[in-house]
């Protein structure tokens, strides 16, 4: 991996977030490239992401917005590698906001994707959702919208032009906006009233560290094409309140516009396209498939997963039970 990334030029769309502030953090620490550009619109973020990392040549902070292509072609110049990370992601606010969600997740995809071909960018590695899959949600709708145009833009660029793929998890534990901050955030109060959905509700879940390091490994193994899935641990939210607070009093509230009972990461449709390895999910163009000779599939170490099979947080073969869920909150120090 080190030789993909020392001495490479670096850009991470959406930089200040959780996945990117973490990127840039093992980019730092574990390789040598030789420059790395934080690209996001927000300058206070930006300045304290400055602050955090101390004086380093190698950064470069771009003020800007995936909505604005001549900023990003300007940003992108000399770049090897793209990882875009940009997205407007909350539910409700997207559904309030349907036209800045188009904009930025759908027509900032677009702008990502012409900037890098004008660039002769070598890859671009874009990160999905659990909601692109059977969107039921505007926000799920654009994400899918947005890698429908990361594989088709392989198309555009020829042969030997840029690379892309895309990367689809599930939720990052304790992220801003993740339950698990706002369960902690009860257990503090005198009453310890946890709002839960539905009692049913299961949910995937991923490391930020685990995250960054399975998007950097698909990003040697990618060809072009392909949606990667990690293999991921999923539970019922319920149980992780129990754990996180326990002795809580748990209060049903229904569930909220846009959301579903489990997350989906790899629909049935998708099944007749996906294969299989120890550790993950790649869920090829039908194209691909079609030329099955491109795959080079080894019956050892990967397969073709049975059709209709669903990769759901209700059927997860990682599904974890209270016991379990409470020896992962303590390795991550959250109880």
């Amino acid at each position: 991996m080190k030789n993909l990334i020392n001495n490479k030029i670096i850009l991470i769309t959406g930089a200040t977030g959780s996945f990117g502030s973490e990127l840039v953090t093992i980019l730092k620490s574990k390789f040598k490239p030789k420059k790395i550009i934080i690209f996001s619109r927000d300058e206070l973020k930006q300045f304290e992401m400055a602050n955090k990392l101390g004086d380093d040549e190698k950064l470069r902070f771009f003020i800007g917005d995936v909505r604005d292509r001549d900023r990003l072609n300007l940003a992108m110049k000399d770049v090897d590698y793209v990882f875009h990370a940009a997205a407007l992601k909350h539910v409700p606010i997207a559904e309030y906001n349907p036209i800045e969600a188009i904009k930025t997740n759908i027509i900032g995809a677009e702008n990502v994707i012409m900037s890098a071909i004008q660039n002769n960018v070598k890859k671009v590695i874009a990160l999905s959702t659990d909601k692109a899959v059977n969107p039921i949600n505007l926000y799920g709708a654009t994400k899918l919208a947005a890698d429908k145009l990361f594989i088709a833009a392989n198309n555009l660029s020829g042969k030997n032009g840029t690379v892309f793929s895309v990367v689809r998890y599930g939720n990052v534990l304790g992220s801003r906006g993740s339950v698990v901050p706002f369960f902690l955030k009860i257990k503090e109060k005198k009453d310890k009233i946890i709002p839960i959905t539905h009692k049913d509700m299961t949910r995937f879940f991923i490391s930020i560290n685990d995250a960054v390091n399975y998007v950097l490994n698909c990003t040697i193994k990618m060809k072009g094409g392909e949606i990667f899935v990690p293999k991921i641990p999923s539970f019922r939210i319920i149980d992780l309140a129990k754990v996180l607070v326990p002795n809580c009093k748990l209060k049903f509230i229904g569930i909220r516009s846009g959301e579903k009972i489990d997350e989906i990461l790899i629909s049935k449709e998708e099944s007749k396209y996906t294969i299989e390895t120890k550790t993950d999910y790649i869920v090829f163009p039908k194209i691909a498939i079609d030329n099955i000779k491109t795959l080079n599939i080894n019956s050892k170490n990967q397969k073709f997963v049975k059709d209709n099979f669903e990769y759901s947080s209700s059927n997860n073969n990682l599904f974890l039970n209270t016991k379990k869920i409470k020896v992962m909150c303590q390795k991550f120090k959250f109880i």
